[in-house]
């Protein structure tokens, strides 16, 4: 597979403008993640503000990571282990403060779940609250109250150009110990010397071992285009300015016409091939969902044929010691959904329909069962496979037939 890592900024890009991850853009993003492609958030939000969507992208039963704060950290999904790191020097704090009171401006950093701020009544402060699940504690004495060290300060005003010189004399005044940039109009976000998204997602990719031509990044603001530049492709959101798409290598769709699903469908999964799905990385990653809790592994698999195995133990058993129906079942419709995924084209989705199984013999404990799927039907809107399961020593236990609803991604 050409691409091994997918950099989404999240705001604009990932999200419509309704905060939303469309249906057909979480329909790829599990689709790519499933075949072994792991997705990185890569955004200004806090990561205690990235955890939502990162759980419903399910990026800690795939390998996936969080790039929060621009850059200030990276945070494993799967176990909450942060593998990088970059904060403020707290002795900076009374300087900034000083600052913000001279020209009015709120002030505000964050902390776990907290915003801690020196106005609680900014209806900006206020609005980042909402949008990331924080707490607002005002703290009269900003820098007093601030006991350990940021990872950024944002500085907040209506009054733009008040905000616009404050940063051209902050990026002469501030050089080597401080970068500052505007990320919204009314934020003036201050966080330290050389940290952002490329510059921390190279720290990223060395520590994976991912070459950057194995990359695929998408965003739509400026503070992307390093990152866009970085990876092998990068993508402009197609309401992107015109200065992040000449940055980029391809220009996708909006935010609100699926972009970041279009993107992912014409350059990787339109790529797949059956001789790339790596059944090794797919085991390892489903080890937190129901297949990996039940111990089912993938051994085998191409369009007309998919194998699993199955180990008859605590997890798959009845009280009495032979293999519980309902583990069979759930090994069944396994083999036949990665059947089904492995047939659907990039705009399609599956959803399982309907099961049925015949149980011929036992299975004991201490045994392994396998698998073995065949497609029966393969049609336009649905897909009927043939699963049969067999102990160690090839006896026929159940058969069933699992059928799968093939829809449009809309």
């Amino acid at each position: 597979m050409k691409y091994k890592l997918l950099v989404l900024d999240v705001d604009g890009t990932l999200l419509n403008d309704a905060k939303e991850i469309t249906k057909r853009t979480l329909s790829a993003l599990l689709k790519i993640q499933q075949m072994g492609v792991r997705v990185v958030l890569a955004s200004g939000r806090p990561s205690y503000g990235l955890m939502k969507v990162a759980r419903t992208l399910e990026l800690g039963n795939y390998g996936g990571f969080i790039l929060s704060y621009n850059g200030c950290q990276i945070i494993n999904a799967q176990n909450g282990e942060i593998l990088f790191e970059r904060r403020i020097n707290p002795e900076m704090l009374p300087y900034l403060e000083k600052k913000a009171r001279k020209n009015g401006f709120a002030l505000f950093t964050y902390h776990d779940n907290l915003i801690l701020t020196n106005n609680s009544d900014d209806e900006h402060v206020l609005d980042e609250a909402e949008l990331n699940d924080l707490v607002v504690i005002e703290e009269e004495e900003f820098s007093t109250a601030i006991d350990f060290a940021p990872c950024k300060c944002m500085l907040v005003s209506d009054d733009e150009a008040a905000l616009v010189a404050l940063e051209e004399h902050w990026k002469k005044r501030l050089s080597g110990v401080l970068d500052v940039f505007r990320s919204e109009p009314f934020f003036l976000e201050v966080v330290p010397c050389s940290v952002d998204k490329a510059n921390t997602l190279g720290a990223l990719l060395e520590h994976l071992g991912v070459k950057r031509e194995e990359v695929m990044a998408i965003g739509d603001g400026t503070c992307d285009v390093a990152m866009l530049q970085l990876a092998g492709m990068g993508v402009a959101m197609g309401q992107a300015p015109d200065s992040v798409k000449a940055c980029a290598d391809y220009i996708t769709a909006s935010n609100e016409e699926d972009g970041v699903a279009a993107a992912v469908e014409k350059m990787i999964l339109a790529e797949v091939r059956i001789g790339d799905v790596p059944l090794d990385q797919l085991n390892a990653q489903a080890r937190h969902a129901l297949m990996g809790n039940l111990g089912i592994q993938y051994t085998y698999a191409d369009q007309d044929r998919v194998e699993a195995t199955m180990p008859v133990d605590h997890r798959t058993r009845q009280p009495f010691g032979i293999l519980h129906g309902g583990a069979t079942l759930a090994l069944a419709e396994t083999v036949a959904g990665l059947g089904s995924m492995i047939l659907c084209q990039p705009d399609e989705m599956v959803v399982g329909m309907q099961v049925s199984g015949n149980h011929i013999s036992s299975a004991l404990e201490g045994d392994t069962v396998r698998a073995v799927g065949t497609i029966v039907h393969k049609g336009r809107s649905s897909h009927v496979w043939n699963v049969d399961v067999f102990t160690s020593t090839n006896k026929l236990v159940s058969t069933v037939r699992v059928v799968n609803s093939v829809m449009k991604k809309r």
